[in-house]
């Protein structure tokens, strides 16, 4: 953002330091100086002269030749025996009489000054002698027109420079000032500055919250404005006026704005414009007959959302259908504008414009973000607006554009203001956003490491225009109408201590308790699980908690079943992530590829879901959980199924007994179950405990899609059940003195019988079977077809059985196979073999 200073010297009642300290104290108070631009330098030499005499060039119809007074400035030129300068001009518009802009001989023309530079010099044109050029507003890089020279309008005298003499621009970092709207203008910076260097700054006069405007004449200009979006505007106001003047501005806006990195349009939209930079305050200038010809009836303004399937040619000359909840003005009949971002093309102020509405309003910022985000629409006026602007401030720099207005004689008024206000009146009383803050100096002072008295906290407060009362050590601060940020006591030690200067404070550390900081156990759980899964040899992979709706679509996922993210980082970062196993998985193939043959990847994060509902403050649930997944290339053919794999790392992980059931039919449908091959997987619960997670691997087209190996698996796991357990640790149990009898039992089951039911069934018998001071452990050791027999399988599991207070004998240990035996063939029809 550019900062002239000599507009900021003209709102100071102290003569400023030079450049140099005004850079260092604004950088280290206010916000970081990215460049400080020579202006002056550039119009060095340049001056306003008089045309004393035009005439035609004798060898050229189009050429005139001028004789020229500058009061003798320009040295090292040739003059008349009158002192009078000879300079050839071509613009169609210069006469005798006239005041114009002289680029003397030797001097570089502004335009060029920061391409190539041109320097001009005395030379001959068909035979004359021209020194130098008299310059149009696009040499001068005041604007665009190069049609003819720049008539200097008002009371200067021949000789005087444009009074840029010794003008810097300080090109001001504004991300410093995202949440000070106030100092997206020239005069919120100036008053920055005053207090900064501890001097009291006043406001100009007109920059009041409820300024008097001018009476008009005659009867008003009709006019009708109608806000039904008063939620996301809370002030929209406008004034009309009649005879108006298009044409050029004045030579000062025509600097000013050149000062600022704007071009001179004409001067209605010029003041939109200059005020805006100069108050932070976005106005905008309709043509009232335009808007009158797009409505109804009576020339209509209304504040809406757009209907379905409406579009609006812009002023930059793209045609957009705007999102269905962005501001958008419009008459009775159609739309003529976005709010707080651009106008369109079909009310614009051109040079055929003799009567307007000027619109000063407020729009809700982050409706206007979304909108100038959505339509990559980044223009000044959504700058500002996205920071919040002041409703407050609406009618002093509406009020101030009708003054300069009138006064210059362009326009007149033509009716009252419409003030279409829908604050709280007692905002309005109280001129100030948000209620006064009471805080004490002892409560600054400590927060800063300072010693300031409160009427020293007083002074630096009231330097920058706040209302203080003092009683005692307490300190009511009441903020001005254009600040929008002060609510917190927190708020007035970030004023203080920046406008007491950040140097200034100690540099001891602060206080604190030699009492440490209580663990966060579920920060404690997440370095465990890391701990072990790294020592076990998985790799921990960081991914983005968002992902593209065709990696759920791939892993069969329903994007509609994902939170949708309208400000993506990217096009690849649309939704939420439902799981953490589509981010892994989508990482196994460039893995393989980079020549990783054999691995294991895992992650902890946060998931979200549609499914899932929100919490008490209306925002998604969200889960932990703990995500992996093991592979091996295809060229290695391993051996067993990675479901076995993938259970060891869960094993070696949780450290307790868990308990594996075969997924259901009826819940195919689950999100998360969407990628699994049910046939491979299994539900995972804490023995005695939590459901936990699910395991196992993945469906075919799932691999197809992601291009895995086949031999792949994984599990998801909740992560707070999982810090349950790590929490609560193995059961221990003392080794038994006497020896364990282990035996295998082979039975034959129809091959319909689901294994993990067999041996859920088996464990249950085992338990009931053996005495109280008996353990039974049950292991997989076989499952085998035979190739004659498709209806049956063999399955063995090997037991061993370890009593605590005797030697057992085989013969016990045989009656309770039997036992087991005979209640598997009643159950399944399984026999033992």
């Amino acid at each position: 953002m550019k900062i002239p200073l000599n507009f900021v010297r003209n709102l100071q009642n102290f003569a400023l330091p030079a450049v140099e300290e005004i850079v260092d104290k604004v950088g280290a108070q206010l916000g970081a100086v990215d460049e400080v631009i020579e202006v002056g330098a550039k119009y060095e030499n340049i001056y306003v002269v008089k045309v004393i005499a035009c005439e035609k060039h004798p060898d050229a119809d189009k050429l005139s030749v001028c004789k020229i007074d500058d009061n003798r400035q320009a040295k090292d030129v040739t003059r008349d025996h009158d002192g009078l300068v000879q300079v050839v001009c071509g613009a169609p518009n210069v006469h005798a009489e006239m005041l114009a802009v002289w680029i003397p001989p030797g001097v570089t023309v502004p335009e060029t000054a920061d391409k190539e530079p041109f320097v001009l010099e005395a030379r001959e044109i068909r035979g004359v002698v021209s020194n130098g050029m008299l310059a149009s507003p696009k040499e001068l890089a005041f604007g665009d027109s190069h049609v003819g020279i720049l008539e200097v309008e008002g009371d200067f005298k021949p000789g005087t420079s444009l009074g840029l003499d010794n003008e810097f621009v300080l090109d001001i970092e504004n991300k410093m000032f995202t949440h000070r709207p106030d100092c997206f203008g020239v005069l919120g910076v100036a008053r920055e500055v005053s207090g900064i260097f501890h001097q009291p700054f006043k406001n100009p006069d007109w920059f009041v919250s409820s300024p008097e405007f001018p009476k008009f004449v005659g009867e008003p200009s009709p006019l009708v404005v109608k806000n039904e979006v008063s939620e996301l505007v809370p002030r929209f106001t406008t004034i009309t006026m009649k005879n108006v003047k298009v044409g050029p501005s004045p030579l000062w806006l025509k600097i000013a704005l050149a000062e600022l990195g704007q071009k001179s349009i004409n001067n209605i939209v010029d003041y939109t414009n200059w005020f805006m930079l100069f108050s932070g305050q976005p106005l905008h200038a309709y043509d009232y007959d335009k808007v009158k010809a797009l409505s109804g009836g009576e020339p209509t303004l209304v504040v809406r959302n757009p209907k379905p399937g409406e579009k609006i040619k812009l002023l930059n000359g793209k045609e957009i259908e705007p999102r269905a909840e962005a501001i958008m003005i419009a008459t009775d009949k159609q739309l003529i504008g976005i709010g707080g971002v651009m106008g369109g093309t079909e009310t614009e102020v051109d040079e055929h414009t003799t009567e307007i509405i000027l619109e000063a309003a407020t729009f809700d910022m982050y409706s206007v973000r979304r909108t100038s985000m959505a339509h990559g629409l980044f223009t000044d006026a959504a700058t500002r607006f996205t920071k919040g602007q002041s409703p407050l401030q609406n009618l002093a720099v509406l009020a101030r554009i009708v003054d300069e207005i009138v006064n210059a004689g362009a326009g007149e008024l033509s009716g009252p203001v419409i003030d279409g206000n829908h604050l709280d009146p007692v905002v309005m009383e109280r001129e100030s956003l948000h209620l006064p803050v009471k805080v004490t100096a002892d409560f600054i002072n400590v927060r800063l490491g300072l010693a300031l008295k409160a009427a020293e906290m007083k002074k630096l407060l009231e330097n920058v225009e706040f209302e203080v009362a003092i009683s005692g050590d307490e300190l009511t601060v009441k903020a001005p109408f254009w600040r929008t940020d002060i609510e917190l006591r927190e708020d007035i030690v970030e004023e203080i201590g920046r406008l007491y200067g950040y140097d200034h404070l100690p540099l001891n550390l602060p206080k604190r308790t030699l009492e440490p900081a209580s663990k966060d156990p579920l920060f404690e759980a997440k370095a465990l699980i890391r701990d072990r899964l790294v020592k076990a040899g998985a790799n921990e992979l960081l991914t983005y908690s968002f992902v593209h709706g065709d990696l759920l679509q791939k892993v069969g996922q329903s994007p509609d079943a994902a939170y949708e993210i309208s400000n993506a980082l990217s096009p690849d970062l649309q939704h939420y992530r439902i799981s953490l196993l589509p981010s892994l998985l989508e990482k196994v193939h460039p893995n393989i590829k980079a020549g990783y043959e054999e691995f294991a990847l895992f992650e902890m994060g946060k998931t979200h879901s549609t499914l899932h509902g929100t919490d008490e403050a209306g925002l998604p649930k969200e889960y932990e959980f703990t995500g992996l997944v093991v592979t091996a290339a295809d060229k290695l053919k391993k051996p067993g199924a990675a479901y076995y794999q993938a259970k060891r790392y869960l094993n070696q992980l949780a450290g307790v007994e868990l308990e594996f059931k075969p997924v259901s039919r009826d819940m195919q449908d689950y999100q998360v179950v969407q990628l699994y091959d049910l046939n491979r997987t299994a539900l995972v619960r804490v023995k005695g405990g939590d459901f936990c997670g699910i395991i196992g691997e993945f469906k075919p087209s799932v691999a197809r899609n992601l291009k895995l190996p086949k031999y792949t698996a994984g599990f998801e796991v909740d992560t707070t059940v999982l810090q349950k357990a790590l929490q609560a640790g193995p059961q221990y149990q003392p080794l038994s003195r006497f020896p364990s009898v282990k035996q295998d039992i082979t039975l034959r089951a129809p091959v319909d019988v689901p294994h993990a039911e067999l041996k859920d069934f088996i464990t249950g018998q085992l338990v009931q079977a053996k005495p109280a001071d008996v353990a039974a452990e049950l292991n997989d050791v076989d499952i085998y077809q035979r190739p004659d027999d498709s209806k049956h399988k063999q399955v063995t599991f090997g037991i061993s059985v370890t009593a605590y207070d005797r030697t057992l004998t085989d013969k016990r240990v045989n009656e309770l196979l039997d036992t087991v035996a005979e209640a598997a063939k009643a159950k399944f029809k399984a026999e033992r073999i």
